[in-house]
């Protein structure tokens, strides 16, 4: 009775939609200089929630009031060699690439990836993993591949829990903070713009995106509003966007949070009326951005 009380007190998730962010995946080679440099920036310790049970990799989380979370990933200690070769972040992994891979939720994977197949889209089979958490309690989950190229890249993979979902998300009972309500916008560097938006549409069944130029982030970006996709080309053949792409493929480049007050710092960026205040890249290691709940 005392566990049920205890669960019924944890915040509430946010409800399942089409695109609802699971969590969004950091890669570099130590996790421990991952923390520390999340932690500085933001004044956020992420949690620790331990080894993946690849026998590559180890991860902390940071997990917020709507249920979705970053997930620092890094190198275990003494891994399995092949493994980490194996691994399909491998490269992001080797190169503290930062943000590599997102994920959406859904109740039934195999239901999911059936529609997403009809839609003209690859997806690939259902696969089941998980990890031990530093206290013990052993979490169970499936995941499906969605689209071309390395999972989570241009489109999310999707993630189905078998243990309670507020474990995997709520390590210490409760969400890491409540500085940033979630994961706002996931920003994910394509190489042609058009393609890419055609594909979405065509996987989501989405309306066209809204599009504007932001020459300070070198990229033509395209937001489908009602989601957290944002797709961004390069505006430039040197342009940091571009090489990005060029170095990994598409995938996500920058993860935006939504702030629960309001963020004071440098002048911000604007994207589709909203203000969005990035942290210092020198010392963060990668692109993150804070939207004030106050953006319209």
């Amino acid at each position: 009775m005392r566990l049920l009380f205890a669960l019924l007190a944890l915040p509430a998730l946010a409800a399942d939609f089409p695109i609802a962010i699971d969590h969004v995946t950091i890669a570099g080679r130590n996790l421990d200089a991952l923390r520390k440099a999340f932690a500085a920036e933001t004044r956020i310790a992420p949690e620790y929630g331990g080894p993946h049970s690849n026998h590559a990799t180890e991860m902390a989380i940071v997990s917020f009031p709507d249920g979705s979370y970053l997930e620092l990933m890094g190198i275990q200690a003494n891994p399995d060699p092949q493994a980490v070769n194996d691994h399909v972040w491998s490269k992001a992994l080797r190169n503290n690439a930062g943000p590599c891979a997102f994920a959406i939720r859904t109740p039934d994977v195999t239901a999911e990836t059936a529609r997403v197949k009809a839609a003209g889209v690859p997806v690939g089979p259902a696969e089941r993993s998980g990890r031990t958490r530093p206290d013990g309690v052993r979490l169970d989950w499936e995941t499906a591949t969605v689209g071309p190229g390395a999972r989570g890249s241009l489109f999310p993979f999707l993630i189905r829990d078998f243990t309670p979902r507020e474990k995997r998300v709520y390590p210490a009972g409760k969400p890491t903070t409540d500085r940033f309500s979630g994961v706002a916008e996931v920003v994910i560097a394509v190489r042609d713009l058009p393609a890419a938006i055609a594909q979405y549409r065509r996987a989501f069944s989405l309306p066209e995106p809204r599009t504007q130029r932001d020459d300070t982030f070198g990229a033509t970006l395209a937001w489908f509003p009602g989601t957290p996709i944002v797709l961004a080309q390069g505006t430039l053949p040197d342009s940091w966007v571009t090489r990005r792409v060029r170095d990994y493929g598409e995938a996500p480049c920058a993860f935006i949070l939504a702030a629960r007050g309001g963020i004071a710092g440098s002048k911000p960026s604007t994207w589709f009326g909203n203000k969005i205040f990035w942290a210092r890249e020198q010392n963060l290691g990668w692109r993150l951005g804070m939207q004030p709940s106050a953006a319209n």
